[in-house]
């Protein structure tokens, strides 16, 4: 018998709500995720992205001091949690620091506080380096995650 996994998203770019975009190796029916294949790590893509070796100690210092609203989405993503997704928590790609990196699906989660809202140049800049990469870049608002997160479980 299948077992139906429910989705985390169901909304686009700053949304919690409505995002249905299909991963990899899925099958989908009614909303849910019937069945997914789980795989490795995929060491190959994640170290053949830049790494500044420069900016290790601020991304262990981002990870340990981080906001309300990406401690709660990283409750939901550590260990596999996520249908079975290994993300990793401010991983360095070239001279950013992402907010959450999941290499077997070339996927990029920044969790965006009121500081993005000046910043919008900045962070079309970095999304066109990821992009380069062939990263997909989703942003959710930090109000976002803070009020619907638990909705989607």
């Amino acid at each position: 018998m299948e077992r139906k996994i429910p989705l985390l998203w169901r909304g686009g770019r700053r949304s919690l709500a409505g995002w249905s975009h299909p991963l990899k190796n899925e099958v989908w029916r009614g909303g849910y995720i019937l069945k997914r294949e789980t795989t490795m790590r995929d060491t190959q893509k994640y170290f053949s992205l830049p790494y500044n070796a420069a900016l290790k100690e601020r991304a262990k210092a981002l990870r340990k001091a981080g906001n309300l609203a990406e401690v709660l989405l990283w409750q939901q993503l550590k260990k596999k949690q996520l249908l079975g997704l290994d993300f990793d928590r401010q991983k360095i790609i070239g001279n950013y620091i992402v907010d959450f990196y999941c290499a077997s699906e070339n996927l990029v989660i920044e969790v965006d506080g009121s500081s993005h809202e000046s910043k919008e140049k900045y962070d079309a800049q970095r999304d066109r380096f990821l992009e380069g990469f062939n990263l997909k870049v989703i942003h959710l608002s930090d109000k976002d995650v803070k009020t619907n997160l638990d909705k989607s479980n």
